[in-house]
């Protein structure tokens, strides 16, 4: 009888967890019509003086940021006339959110290509491992 129980948990818990982790989503590897970039491409890009757009909410820009980036909140900022007033369609810009666990930047460099940028860098890894690296943050 006991065993039945543990039986029961067990699958219980096996499809919870497994569940949980379904649930979690991770940002596409590419996006159609921009190039990603590792933390290296980026900081290059970052020295070469690309514009970087961080995507994240407001409350995670202001805990912290790459310097000099531009700031559209995805959610209720970011539109086709917000981001021409900070790039041009043939400037390189450099897109970024809170890593591969957060889906911003894939959505904001898959809107970007839609309205016509050609130099879009999908930087997956974002503002976690920038900061990580020892890069500098503001």
């Amino acid at each position: 009888m006991h065993f039945r129980y543990l039986i029961l948990i067990l699958v219980f818990s096996f499809n919870t967890i497994s569940v949980s982790h379904a649930a979690k989503k991770i940002s596409p590897e590419s996006v159609s019509g921009a190039t990603t970039v590792s933390t290296a491409e980026a900081k290059k890009l970052f020295d070469q003086g690309a514009i970087f757009l961080d995507v994240r909410s407001n409350r995670d820009w202001e805990a912290g940021r790459i310097p000099g980036s531009k700031h559209l909140e995805l959610k209720k900022v970011y539109s086709k006339e917000t981001l021409a007033e900070i790039a041009g369609a043939d400037q390189k810009l450099v897109i970024y959110c809170n890593s591969t666990g957060c889906m911003r930047s894939s959505k904001a460099c898959a809107k970007a290509a839609e309205w016509g940028y050609s130099k879009i860098y999908y930087y997956r890894l974002g503002f976690p491992d920038w900061q990580s690296n020892g890069y500098a943050v503001e």
